[in-house]
């Protein structure tokens, strides 16, 4: 057994998430950390105290604890700033989720930049939360959009995009790590052919932040979202970072309390950013708890958590090559994403016989509807693995396959 397939076991870090056990007490073989990661007790308890004795409102009250819980607040933004590479704090803007920061980035700064006959491109492997607010702005303003095709190995095809980029287009938004494929953007190089063309670069992170060790400034985009669930932090908050001199020329997004400078009938001034875009009470709790996600996974080192996910994907897709009725999807190195449909049985059948043997797997289109009309198929099985995940994981998955495989004849 490999040296990184053996680092939940040798650290224990199962022990850490509770959510990894069954009701009866038995080992949960979770395989759809893609979708959402578990949560250590770290963040639990994060969470717990900051929505119990520590909790207060920020940013408003002159009390001690509302000062305190504003600094830890604060303190959190500038955790995620580092966390990212991010150049400043002020390029931090704590959002709903990652589908949030794209709509904010579309309705903003896209509301104020495109135009009838600008045009804006996509690819072929976009979650449709990087496709839908893109069809939404595109209808406002008469943009229209491109579709990149993706390289037979599942890969975002940058070769095509320097042929179809022109001075047209104004915004390029891929995938940094596909949510289906798990293959990985050369995430320079799109930035520079986006640049080259006086395009902007929005980069969809929510699969590479919990598994890749990020640099605002090494990656060069412009803007980057990431959802705070699949970083082994809380639902309900997500980032979006942006370069700042950027965020200074976009108009808010939401208007309410917090995000105004002055309010009066005949006009209203706004807030700097970040602030212009956090309208209303912010999600007070959960940003506390992401801080505690951040520090939790930074503290194992993304890189090694890289080559562990990478490796079991490597294992995994090694072992189900072996089995004749399994067609495998994506390149041969992902980022912890393996995708595969088995002969003649649907995804949702093999999804609950997996979870009759305590294995759980995510079976559908993975919204990414276009991607499956591509592969030619309604929905595939996909197992995604966490920094929790070792090799038993992949025992368990190849037993409950193997039972599939009786079943079905």
């Amino acid at each position: 057994m490999s040296e990184t397939a053996t680092l939940t076991r040798k650290a224990g870090l199962r022990l850490e998430f509770p959510g990894m056990v069954t009701p009866g007490g038995k080992p949960w073989h979770y395989l759809d950390t893609a979708a959402t990661a578990q949560k250590p007790q770290a963040v639990i308890d994060a969470m717990t105290n900051a929505l119990g004795r520590d909790y207060a409102t920020v940013h408003r009250g002159v009390y001690a604890r509302s000062a305190n819980m504003t600094q830890a607040y604060e303190a959190a933004r500038q955790r995620v700033a580092d966390f990212m590479g991010a150049k400043d704090a002020n390029e931090i803007v704590f959002v709903r989720g990652a589908t949030e920061g794209i709509n904010l980035v579309a309705q903003s700064w896209g509301g104020a930049n495109l135009k009838a006959g600008d045009r804006i491109m996509l690819s072929q492997l976009e979650h449709h939360s990087n496709i839908v607010p893109w069809q939404m702005i595109a209808e406002q303003t008469g943009a229209q959009i491109d579709v990149c095709p993706i390289t037979e190995d599942g890969l975002i095809d940058l070769d095509a995009m320097e042929q179809m980029l022109t001075a047209s287009h104004k915004i390029v938004a891929l995938a940094h790590v596909s949510n289906v494929l798990g293959s990985i953007l050369g995430a320079k190089r799109a930035a520079k052919l986006a640049h080259n063309v006086g395009a902007k670069l929005l980069l969809d992170g929510c699969q590479a932040a919990p598994r890749m060790r990020l640099n605002m400034q090494e990656l060069d985009c412009d803007f980057y979202v990431m959802s705070g669930h699949k970083l082994y932090g809380p639902t309900g908050i997500g980032v979006l970072w942006a370069r700042e001199e950027l965020l200074e020329t976009m108009p808010p997004y939401q208007g309410g309390g917090a995000m105004i400078d002055k309010v009066t009938f005949a006009k209203t001034t706004y807030a700097p950013a970040p602030q212009r875009f956090e309208a209303g009470t912010p999600m007070i709790t959960e940003v506390i708890a992401l801080h505690a996600a951040v520090d939790y996974v930074d503290a194992l080192d993304p890189e090694k958590l890289f080559a562990h996910e990478s490796g079991l994907a490597a294992t995994l897709r090694s072992e189900l090559r072996k089995i004749n009725s399994i067609r495998l999807f994506g390149p041969e190195k992902s980022a912890g994403i393996v995708s595969f449909e088995m002969e003649g049985v649907h995804p949702h059948d093999l999804g609950t016989i997996l979870d009759e043997e305590n294995v759980a797997i995510r079976a559908g289109h993975h919204c990414a509807q276009p991607l499956m009309e591509l592969l030619g198929v309604p929905a595939t099985a996909r197992a995604s693995f966490g920094l929790y995940s070792d090799e038993s994981d992949i025992e368990a998955l190849l037993r409950g396959i193997e039972r599939t495989k009786r079943i079905f004849g």
